[in-house]
């Protein structure tokens, strides 16, 4: 039947054909030839009024049906007729006209043929009717006499494993014995065999290949991923399809599958290789198949362990004098392989910033920690006699010089190659004290660009911050320390700037948040191409807005204040405590103050304290808690000059009335860190901006001309406006996101 589909669909002048079987227990009908449909799995379909073909197996009568999208018309043949649309919707294919006929013999039913879609666009005629009763006939008859040929009282059907019986692997009564644990324990045949009977996945091969009558394709661990052939294919695709390409070999191209005639009478193969004429089919176990895609799709998501997975590697090399091709050899280690794999999965799937690798000298374990929210965790000790495999491995998949050990390297690892996760990584590796490597990698927080009412910004501060960059020129800076969230900030800026009467020019290193609109450059200092290099390349690019991934150097600050004086909006990073301090530090290097003074808008500091998790449990502080809170909260206010020019003491009055007012226990609600399984019983989960504006205001631009100490650039600042970063912390301590420890931690003063 496979092979005459076509030439019965042309009989009948239809587009397409499906042949059901009735399954074992005759409760529903499994599709055994399909014409047109781009699948190799089997349709199931309960014997029921649910489908078309189950009504059809349900009343043993033929329906001929002009368009099954007619809800009228199915309701005519059975009131619960329906048509199931969802094969239409996932393949984009229009069934219209249907012929469905029950293949019988006598009373017993074998099955079900479908006959789809008239080429005419005609409802099927009295001919193709007859022709249909006549050929489902035919094949309950043939049906019946091939199933009465079998001489095996049980009627045993043939089955993929015969061989293992041939080849005296195990006996007859195993096999079916196997069979039926496998039944009854929803495993497959395969696992048993491995598990109970302890039979090699090569001798389960041939077993496949003699049943199949294909050869057959054993695992192969030096098998590389070739990007012409599987780049286009995803790893979803290849596990529903059954089969992946391997390689272009003189018999044509080699497609391993578990099952070779499924895929064979799908022609899926055909059309999404057009160019290839030939193909060598090959049969594998589930096993190997499994592990061929994982070494060339990347893992899955793997659910061991990564104790189990530990406890799987072999003990790869002892000693110190290895050769490089002994460790590569280590480094290729299936088990290995997955577990730095799982590592790198793990973090990601923990929130993790920074995965630290760090071996030490001797027996002693290699210990890995992830820096979560901030804070390095533990996250798993390795022997030490996989230290230098590992690493090896982390070498390879960024490309880095692995007979190199004795100084720092740096490169990328692009994760999409070797895993499920289409994430990048920043890798260091760093010789240390006893002859060992360190490695830190730092996952790249790729993606979306957060927009600007999401980034935690108080009311205050988001109303001048909107103010400042919508300015047509001038100089914007984000300051603070790594890993404080600077990038993502200027991304949401850029985010809320970003119209399409704009152009925006971008300078990183490395590229991590990606927008449209946007053109971004990613800085190779190999290549010589630095931040100063591509800042005089946009000035020449006709630039409405740039942004410098960081203000390290002279040349670049010099610029950028160039740029921002001749009519450009110039956004960039600096590593300084806080707004004010930022403005001496580039004044120290070697900025005009009156230029600096004239070009700057604003410097917006920013930390990242740890967020309550939702556990957390609300009190009311006692009124001595009170009165510190609202005591250090003013202590920032202290210095300012409204606060010492008031003769009267308004504002100390006003500090004792708030005193009087809040300081009564039960006034004032704060929340306190609880612990739960969400948060790892430490009480905080996530990260929440602390921020200090200081907007560039008349005043603050002839303290710049003057040269003044930080002291009095702080006081100027908060008594325009500005609130340091702890006045912010505190209110979001007062609004329930976090807790003073958190803000104290991360505030300086």
């Amino acid at each position: 039947m496979l092979e005459a589909s076509q030439d019965i669909c042309k009989l009948f002048n239809a587009d397409r054909l499906t042949l059901y079987a009735v399954n074992e227990d005759r409760s529903s009908i499994i599709s055994k030839v399909k014409t047109g449909l781009n699948t190799s799995r089997d349709l199931k379909l309960p014997i029921s009024a649910q489908s078309i073909a189950g009504y059809v197996a349900m009343a043993r009568q033929m329906v001929n049906i002009a368009d099954v999208y007619d809800v009228d018309a199915l309701k005519k043949i059975h009131p619960a007729l329906s048509f199931l649309q969802e094969v239409d919707k996932r393949s984009g294919y229009r069934t219209k006209q249907m012929l469905v006929a029950p293949v019988m013999d006598g009373d017993t039913l074998y099955g079900v043929l479908q006959v789809i879609n008239n080429r005419s666009d005609q409802p099927f005629g009295k001919l193709e009717e007859d022709g249909a009763r006549q050929l489902c006939k035919t094949l309950g008859i043939a049906i019946r006499q091939r199933m009465q040929k079998t001489d095996d009282v049980q009627r045993r059907k043939a089955t993929k494993y015969d061989g293992l019986v041939a080849e005296g692997v195990l006996s007859q009564d195993e096999l079916q014995q196997c069979i039926q644990q496998a039944r009854e324990e929803g495993k497959s045949v395969e696992h048993i065999l491995m598990g109970s009977f302890h039979i090699r996945p090569a001798q389960i091969g041939q077993s496949l290949a003699k049943f199949f009558g294909v050869g057959y394709e054993a695992f192969n661990s030096g098998r590389i991923r070739s990007e012409m052939l599987h780049g286009p294919l995803k790893r979803d695709f290849i596990e529903q399809q059954g089969w992946m390409p391997l390689e272009d070999g003189p018999e044509g191209l080699v497609i391993m599958c578990v099952d070779p005639e499924a895929v064979r009478g799908a022609r899926v193969v055909p059309q999404v290789f057009p160019r290839i004429t030939k193909f060598a089919y090959r049969v594998t176990t589930q096993t190997e198949f499994e592990e061929t895609l994982g070494q060339l799709f990347g893992a899955g998501a793997d659910s061991s362990s990564i104790d189990q997975l530990l406890a799987d590697m072999d003990s790869p090399l002892e000693g110190d004098a290895i050769d490089d091709s002994s460790l590569e050899s280590a480094a290729a280690d299936n088990e290995l392989v997955k577990f730095v794999n799982k590592v790198i999965i793990d973090a990601y799937n923990q929130k993790v910033s920074d995965i630290h690798i760090e071996p030490m000298p001797g027996k002693a374990k290699t210990g890995i920690r992830f820096r979560i929210d901030g804070t390095l965790q533990p996250y798993i000790e390795v022997p030490a006699q996989f230290r230098q495999a590992m690493v090896t491995r982390l070498k390879i998949m960024c490309d880095l010089d692995i007979s190199e050990k004795r100084k720092p390297q740096d490169g990328k690892i692009k994760f999409k190659k070797y895993g499920p996760l289409d994430i990048e990584l920043r890798v260091a590796t760093i010789p240390s004290a006893g002859g060992v490597e360190d490695v830190v990698m730092r996952i790249l927080a790729a993606g979306e660009p957060i927009p600007l009412e999401k980034l935690g910004l108080t009311a205050h501060n988001k109303e001048r911050l909107e103010k400042t960059v919508s300015k047509p020129y001038g100089l914007f800076y984000v300051c603070g320390p790594t890993g404080s969230g600077k990038t993502t900030t200027l991304h949401s800026i850029l985010k809320f700037l970003n119209t399409p009467d704009t152009k925006i020019w971008t300078a990183e290193d490395p590229v991590e948040i990606t927008q449209k609109g946007l053109r971004q450059v990613q800085i190779n200092r190999k290549a010589g191409i630095d931040f100063a290099l591509v800042m005089r390349a946009f000035l020449r690019a006709d630039p409405d807005i740039i942004m410098v991934g960081e203000s390290r150097d002279k040349e670049t600050v010099a610029m950028g204040v160039e740029a921002s004086l001749t009519g450009h909006m110039v956004f960039s990073t600096l590593h300084t405590n806080s707004a004010p301090e930022s403005i001496t530090r580039l004044l120290d290097m070697g900025m005009d103050p009156f230029n600096f003074a004239d070009a700057l808008l604003g410097i917006l500091a920013q930390r990242l304290a740890k967020k309550l998790c939702d556990c957390k449990e609300a009190y009311h502080p006692n009124s001595q808690e009170t009165k510190d809170f609202i005591r250090e909260y003013a202590e920032e206010l202290r210095h300012t000059e409204a606060w010492k020019a008031d003769a009267g003491g308004e504002s100390q009055k006003l500090l004792d009335d708030w005193m009087e007012r809040y300081g009564k226990d039960g006034k004032l609600t704060l929340y306190r860190a609880v612990g739960c399984d969400k948060c790892g019983k430490t009480g905080y989960k996530g990260r929440v901006g602390l921020h200090e504006l200081m907007i560039a205001d008349d005043a603050a631009k002839k303290l710049i001309q003057e040269r003044a100490r930080v002291a009095e650039l702080f006081a100027s600042a908060v008594g325009s406006g500005m609130r340091t970063l702890k006045m912010d912390g505190m209110e979001k301590v007062l609004m329930g996101m976090t807790d003073l420890k958190m803000v104290r931690s991360v505030c300086i003063k």
